[in-house]
């Protein structure tokens, strides 16, 4: 299985540093980022895992939990969780599911072969609330993940579901959102009476400042 944009992320059971975690129940109408690791005690995911337990904070005033996997034991994964701790100088705040049996793995497709046929790739799925996949990431073993950026595109993902809107490269909360081109003048006469700038007939930018995440 591979798992493409807007598709139902599989129902799963598993073990995790949290106890048997059931994903849907644990999930509730929460959104999930849910991101893989080739194995424990390796160094740039390391270094991730530190950089999402201090972010968790963001995470959790966006509505959006997190979902660590690896594909080794669960006393591997809490005997990382000290190394992490010891390097990073934070506790890990968020379940780590163990995948020893790459059920997993294999059910959500993060087995690569060409990558390594016994190992996870570095993968990054946002799920929403209704459980589709709204972004996939998938990084190379040597290049650490920006969990910054991926804050910024739930923070356009979540805008551009509730306004008829998109948001332009290197966006950021708060900057100026592009209209739909499906968007008539007239209808954006009504769904935005501030007014627009149009830069071309299909480019309208508005300001959208009452969105703060």
């Amino acid at each position: 299985m591979s798992l493409k944009l807007f598709d139902t992320v599989p129902d799963f059971t598993q073990s995790s540093t949290v106890g048997a975690l059931s994903f849907y129940e644990w999930a509730g109408a929460d959104w999930v980022v849910l991101f893989s690791h080739p194995r424990d005690f390796t160094p740039v995911c390391t270094t991730e895992l530190g950089a999402v337990a201090r972010l968790k904070p963001e995470f959790d005033r966006r509505g959006v939990k997190l979902l660590g996997l690896s594909v080794d034991s669960l006393d591997r994964h809490h005997a990382w969780a000290n190394d992490i701790l010891l390097s990073q100088g934070v506790e890990i705040n968020f379940p780590l599911i163990a995948d020893e049996d790459r059920r997993i793995a294999n059910l959500l497709g993060l087995i690569h072969p060409n990558a390594s046929d016994t190992t996870t790739v570095r993968t990054v799925f946002v799920i929403d609330s209704s459980r589709q996949v709204r972004l996939t990431l998938t990084y190379p073993a040597s290049t650490g993940r920006n969990f910054a950026e991926i804050l910024r595109t739930i923070d356009s993902l979540k805008l551009t579901d509730t306004h008829k809107v998109a948001t332009p490269a290197d966006w950021r909360p708060g900057e100026d959102v592009i209209i739909l081109p499906s968007v008539t003048d007239e209808v954006a006469g009504r769904l935005f009476p501030q007014g627009w700038t149009e830069q071309t007939p299909y480019l309208r930018t508005v300001a959208l400042q009452e969105h703060t995440p």
